[in-house]
């Protein structure tokens, strides 16, 4: 394909005179354009942020708390405003949309009014050696946080760090995916009616030059979701001034259905996990796995309610437009593999991708080692495979390099085979549950990559913990301090024997 044929595909983003230009991916026309951050700029957002954050730390949790419900009242009543946009620039069912403001705002609520419980002063045990030692541990904010997002769920996801750090005391500067910069800006712009005084919360737009500019910017951390491929260049930069980085990259999703599980609810749920948001979702199901004992019913349920799953503009569609036009390659590439391999199409096939709606694809017999059962698709379709029993599904389900989000439908063994998936997630007779739930954090392991956002893990990963050692008393006996007698050393030999010597096996 040449540079042309590509950048005329609706949705795909232009560079006019210094300006980043968005286009809807539905219809290509533009939603609108903002001036491009070039690096110089981008380091003086940080210093800017870096300023402004102590000032913000010296708020406490207590003043933290107030603006960010109060950001968080702005989005509520802003939110048609708002979920209008993402309709347009991210070409996703204004309904859709809707969703991801309410889930959003509900971990904006949660960060705020947990923060102080997760990250304050508490005591800890001392322990017998240190028994006139008043211990405690706190979590100290890192500075400026730097979030280079992704452009599926342009809100959510993203809030999913910026939230939690602004929660944790950090200064936030953010790059939103070229594809949906409007969306980026909005959050910015609100956050500023709520918090005039300094620039806590900025935006820097562009394309991968500017998020290279923000990963050798000097910030304290680097909290990043896109692509495996991307996701290794920022750490590859950043390593060059050891800044700490965040990974969430991209999954491929296994869903198991036992034999004694209600398949009703497994069909619906493997439709809605795969085929929502056009299945440009990371913890999307793209991989289903069913007990022979009732693949052949299952198969009939799923592909009833894939047949009735439309995409389009229309107010009745049920998702909209592949929001990256590139992915249209990466589908159609999957799906001629996979057919040319001996799978079969049981609801669409190679027809359904036709940019930008790509109707659904349900594909069965599909090998194992091909490029949609191994890669990440990001489209609207499902591979479905028998197995013998549920030990051969969890060995497929952890055979490919991913490891992000999991389901199992089972009404016994749910959770005994939730443990047993290499997978950050797994949710249990549901689907993609985990993400509604403020209280879990969320990220993956291997190509998904690390650390977590959301929860209490996603609040200290913005953080640096501070422990804190207060001597309270003297001791009789000086153990550290080079006046240590002899005597108790001796002592201290005994001791040890007493506490720690029991429980080794005889020679």
């Amino acid at each position: 394909m040449t540079v042309a044929e590509q950048t005329s595909r609706p949705g795909t983003p232009t560079f006019v005179d210094g300006h980043l230009v968005s286009s809807s991916p539905a219809t290509g026309g533009e939603v609108g354009r903002i001036p491009v951050t070039d690096p110089d700029a981008v380091r003086s957002a940080v210093e800017k942020a870096r300023a402004a954050s102590a000032w913000w730390a010296a708020l406490g949790y207590s003043g933290r708390r107030t603006r960010l419900l109060a950001w968080r009242a702005l989005i509520v009543q802003r939110m048609d405003e708002l979920a209008d946009l993402m309709h347009r620039e991210n070409g996703k069912p204004s309904d859709d949309a809707m969703l991801e403001v309410l889930i959003t705002v509900h971990h904006l609520d949660w960060a705020a009014k947990k923060a102080a419980k997760v990250l304050g002063p508490r005591r800890v045990p001392s322990g017998l050696l240190a028994a006139n030692i008043a211990a405690s541990l706190e979590y100290a904010p890192l500075g400026v946080i730097g979030v280079i997002g992704p452009w599926n769920y342009p809100v959510f996801t993203p809030m999913g760090s910026i939230a939690y750090a602004l929660a944790a005391g950090n200064a936030v500067v953010f790059k939103p995916s070229e594809y949906t910069p409007l969306i980026g800006q909005w959050l910015v712009d609100t956050f500023a009616e709520v918090v005039p005084e300094h620039p806590v919360f900025v935006g820097v737009y562009g394309g991968g030059e500017t998020g290279a500019a923000l990963t050798t910017s000097g910030v304290d951390k680097i909290a990043f979701t896109g692509s495996t491929a991307t996701g290794k260049k920022i750490m590859a930069a950043a390593a060059q001034t050891l800044t700490p980085v965040l990974i969430e990259c991209g999954g491929k999703d296994p869903l198991l259905v036992d034999a004694d599980a209600d398949l009703d609810a497994a069909a619906d749920a493997a439709v809605w996990g795969g085929m929502s948001n056009g299945g440009q979702t990371c913890i999307g199901t793209e991989r289903v796995y069913v007990h022979e004992a009732v693949y052949e019913p299952f198969l009939a349920k799923l592909t009833a309610a894939a047949k009735n799953v439309t995409p389009g503009e229309a107010p009745d569609a049920l998702y909209g437009p592949a929001t990256m036009p590139s992915q249209l390659d990466v589908i159609r590439r999957h799906v001629d593999d996979a057919l040319a391999r001996g799978g079969k199409a049981v609801v669409g096939g190679a027809e359904s991708v036709s940019g930008p709606f790509v109707g659904p694809v349900v594909l069965t017999d599909v090998p194992e080692d091909s490029a949609a059962v191994q890669e990440e698709t990001f489209g609207p379709t499902l591979t479905v495979s028998k197995v013998r029993d549920m030990d051969e599904a969890v060995e497929r389900a952890n055979g490919t390099s991913y490891g992000l989000g999991a389901a199992v439908f089972s009404k016994r063994r749910g959770v005994e085979l939730a443990r047993r998936i290499r997978s950050g997630m797994t949710a249990v007779n549901s689907v993609i549950s985990f993400a509604s739930v403020a209280a879990l954090p969320f990220g993956g392991v291997g190509d998904s990559g690390f650390g977590r956002i959301h929860g209490e893990d996603g609040l200290r990963e913005f953080t640096r913990p501070k422990a804190i050692a207060r001597q309270r008393f003297a001791l009789p006996l000086a153990i550290y301090s080079f006046t240590r007698t002899d005597s108790t050393n001796s002592l201290l030999a005994r001791t040890m024997k007493t506490l720690y010597g029991k429980g080794a096996p005889k020679r």
